[in-house]
């Protein structure tokens, strides 16, 4: 069953996993370094993407709401709805945080923040 986008709502990790993210502009804001999966409610809680760092150091770790990623076959990347400010200003910590006591807090920051509607209600 295609997305809203076109694209088919079955994706393996392995092919999200590094792929570039891209802002509004069409810049390279960062890439998907994880993906976060909710055991229990079979979801996937919420992408970690890196961005800010060079070359390995000083990377922020954003947990954006998985929905808020949308693949464009032109850039080869993942598009978000965010501008490189909304983004910078967004939650971030260190990928153990951002898991921490099961990512729940990650996961209510990140949805709040992006006013997306959570899928666990």
């Amino acid at each position: 069953m295609p997305t809203a986008s076109g694209h088919t709502t079955a994706i393996r990790a392995t092919r999200a996993v590094g792929t570039d993210v891209y802002n509004l502009d069409g810049k390279k804001i960062g890439k998907v370094e994880d993906i976060v999966l909710d055991k229990t409610d079979n979801s996937i809680m919420f992408a970690v993407v890196g961005f800010g760092g060079f070359l390995g150091m000083g990377e922020k770790y954003h947990a954006l709401p998985w929905a808020t990623l949308d693949y464009d076959q032109d850039q080869e990347g993942y598009v978000v709805p965010f501008t490189r400010d909304e983004l910078e200003a967004g939650p971030a910590d260190t990928i153990t945080e951002l898991t921490k006591d099961d990512g729940l807090h990650a996961r209510q920051e990140a949805y709040s923040y992006y006013k997306v509607d959570p899928y666990w209600h």
